[in-house]
């Protein structure tokens, strides 16, 4: 079905609120295969027609990683050790792509796409993450 969903850190210090007019049997779910995807066990989401809120109960406890090419702040708790998604803000505005995992409640997803990002320019990276992510609300 349709509509919002709520993710968020084990501890509840970071969340957020996604919205969305797919159903979750019809998301587009990708299993990045770079090293701190899979050591994460991370699941990908994103609708660029949605939305997405960041909400940060304990904001001390938010860390941003970025590694690679820098080009995305990588969203963990620093309390509980969840990894909730990836910001990217850019002249066009903030995008996330989300972690499946976060979900409070599971949904049912199609099979994961294997993804791999490594030939892609810092530009075409952007470009991609800037048409598939999901558009920020607020701050991220």
């Amino acid at each position: 079905m349709a509509g919002s969903y709520a993710g968020q850190c084990h501890c509840g210090a970071i969340s957020f609120a996604y919205s969305t007019d797919l159903s979750p049997e019809t998301w587009s779910v990708r299993a990045c295969e770079c090293s701190f995807c899979r050591a994460h066990g991370a699941l990908y989401t994103s609708d660029p027609n949605g939305s997405v809120s960041f909400s940060f109960a304990k904001p001390n406890a938010l860390e941003r990683y970025r590694f690679g090419l820098r080009t995305a702040d990588f969203l963990l708790c620093r309390s509980c050790g969840v990894y909730i998604g990836a910001v990217m803000s850019t002249g066009q505005g903030s995008f996330a792509a989300l972690n499946l995992n976060a979900l409070v409640i599971p949904v049912q997803i199609p099979t994961p796409e294997p993804a791999s990002y490594d030939a892609e320019t810092r530009d075409t990276r952007v470009t991609r993450r800037e048409e598939r992510w999901t558009p920020v609300v607020g701050a991220a």
